[in-house]
C-alpha cells in the first residue's frame, strides 16, 4: 500500500481501532481451537459437506425456515461430531445464549407433537458449515443455522469476530403444556421491552406506537444486506434518564446471548453514533395479541415480531447495517493490519 494511502486510511479510522486487541479477540482464538477440533472429528464425507470457501456465495444465503441446507447436520454427525458442535456454540454464546440454542432446537419436539404435520420437526435438522479453513491469521467463518435459528460468525484469525446478522425465533412463544409447559425461550426480549412501554407517558406512548398491525414478520426478512429502515417510534432523546436504561436493557438483552467479549464488542458499535438517535417503536397490540418492535441506531437493527399464533410465535434478529458478515469489521483490521507493510 502506497504510504500516503496509508496515511490516509488510518486517519480516515476511529481513534479506538488502535486502542489494543478488540474485545472479541479472546473468543477469536477459542472458536479457531473449537472448530479445529471440530474439523478433526469428521469423518469423510461429513467433512467435506461442513467444508466450504470462504467466498462461496452460501455464505449470505441464509434462512429461518425449515428448508434445505448446505453443510452437515447434527443428524449426520456421531456423538463425538455432536459434541464437537456444541463446544463450538459454547465458546461463541454466553451460558444464557447457548440455553436459547438449546431451547429452540428441543422446541421442535413441541411442534412435533401438537402440528399435523409434526413428524417433519426435527431437533437434528441444524446445520453447521464452516467458510474457510479455521487459521490464526487468515480469514474464515461459519454458520449454525435451522428452523428459527441462524448465526453467523465471521474472523479475522485471532484478531476479530464480526456476529450478525443473528436470528433466533420461538414457536411457541410460551409452552402451553406438556413437560415443557411455561418455558419461554425468548421471554425476556419481550418482557423489556413491554417494561419499557409501562414507563412512558401517555403523550410518549403515542409517539412509540406508530401503527395499529404488526407487519407479519420482521421486515427485513433474511436479506443478505439490510439498509436503515424508516425512523419511526420515540427517540432516546425523547425519554428521561429511567427511560433511557430501559430501552438500553432491551439492547443488552439481545447482546448478553454472546460471549462476553462480542457482547462488548457488539454494545460498543450500537452505542457508535451516540444513544440519543436510538430509536424505539412498537406496533399492533399492547396487550397478549399479534405485536412488533423495532430498536433501531445509526449503525444496527433489532427486530422483534409475535405476528403469527395471535402473538405466540416469535422471530428477533439483530442487524448490522455495514459490519454484517463481517464486512466493514474486516476492511477495517485489515487497513490497520496492513498499513505501511507492502501487503494487501
Amino acid at each position: 500500500m502506497a504510504p500516503l494511502l496509508a496515511v490516509v486510511l488510518l486517519a480516515a479510522l476511529p481513534a479506538r481501532a488502535h486502542e489494543g486487541p478488540h474485545p472479541s479477540a479472546p473468543a477469536a482464538a477459542k472458536m479457531r481451537a473449537a472448530a479445529t477440533r471440530l474439523v478433526a472429528s469428521l469423518p469423510e464425507p461429513q467433512r467435506g459437506k461442513a467444508m466450504r470457501a470462504f467466498g462461496d456465495a452460501d455464505r449470505t444465503d441464509w434462512h429461518y425456515t425449515p428448508r434445505s441446507r448446505g453443510g452437515v447436520s447434527l443428524k449426520e454427525l456421531d456423538a463425538t461430531g455432536r459434541e464437537a458442535v456444541h463446544a463450538l456454540l459454547r465458546e461463541a454464546l454466553s451460558a444464557a445464549g447457548y440455553r436459547r440454542v438449546t431451547n429452540i432446537l428441543e422446541l421442535e419436539l413441541v411442534l412435533r407433537e401438537v402440528e399435523t404435520f409434526g413428524l417433519l420437526r426435527d431437533p437434528e435438522k441444524y446445520h453447521l458449515t464452516l467458510y474457510g479453513v479455521p487459521d490464526a491469521k487468515a480469514r474464515w467463518g461459519w454458520r449454525f443455522e435451522g428452523h428459527h435459528l441462524s448465526l453467523h460468525f465471521t474472523l479475522a484469525g485471532d484478531r476479530l469476530v464480526a456476529d450478525t446478522p443473528s436470528f433466533f425465533g420461538a414457536n411457541p412463544a410460551t409452552v402451553a403444556s406438556g413437560p415443557r409447559k411455561g418455558l419461554r425461550t425468548l421471554g425476556v426480549e419481550e418482557d423489556e421491552a413491554r417494561a419499557l412501554l409501562a414507563l412512558l407517558t401517555e403523550a410518549q406512548s403515542r409517539e412509540a406506537i406508530f401503527d395499529e398491525r404488526p407487519y407479519g414478520d420482521i421486515v427485513t426478512a433474511n436479506a443478505d444486506k439490510v439498509d436503515p429502515l424508516k425512523p419511526v417510534g420515540i427517540a432516546a432523546a425523547s425519554l428521561d434518564a429511567r427511560q433511557r436504561a430501559q430501552l438500553w436493557r432491551i439492547v443488552e438483552a439481545y447482546a448478553s446471548a454472546f460471549e462476553p467479549g462480542l457482547a462488548q464488542a457488539r454494545l460498543a458499535r450500537a452505542k457508535d453514533g451516540g444513544l440519543e438517535s436510538i430509536r424505539f417503536g412498537w406496533a399492533g397490540s399492547t396487550g397478549q395479541g399479534p405485536h412488533y418492535y423495532r430498536i433501531q441506531g445509526p449503525r444496527f437493527l433489532i427486530e422483534y415480531d409475535a405476528s403469527p399464533g395471535g402473538g405466540n410465535h416469535v422471530h428477533t434478529v439483530w442487524r448490522d447495517f455495514t459490519g454484517d458478515f463481517g464486512r466493514d469489521l474486516l476492511r477495517e483490521h485489515y487497513a490497520l493490519s496492513h498499513a505501511g507493510t507492502g501487503r494487501r
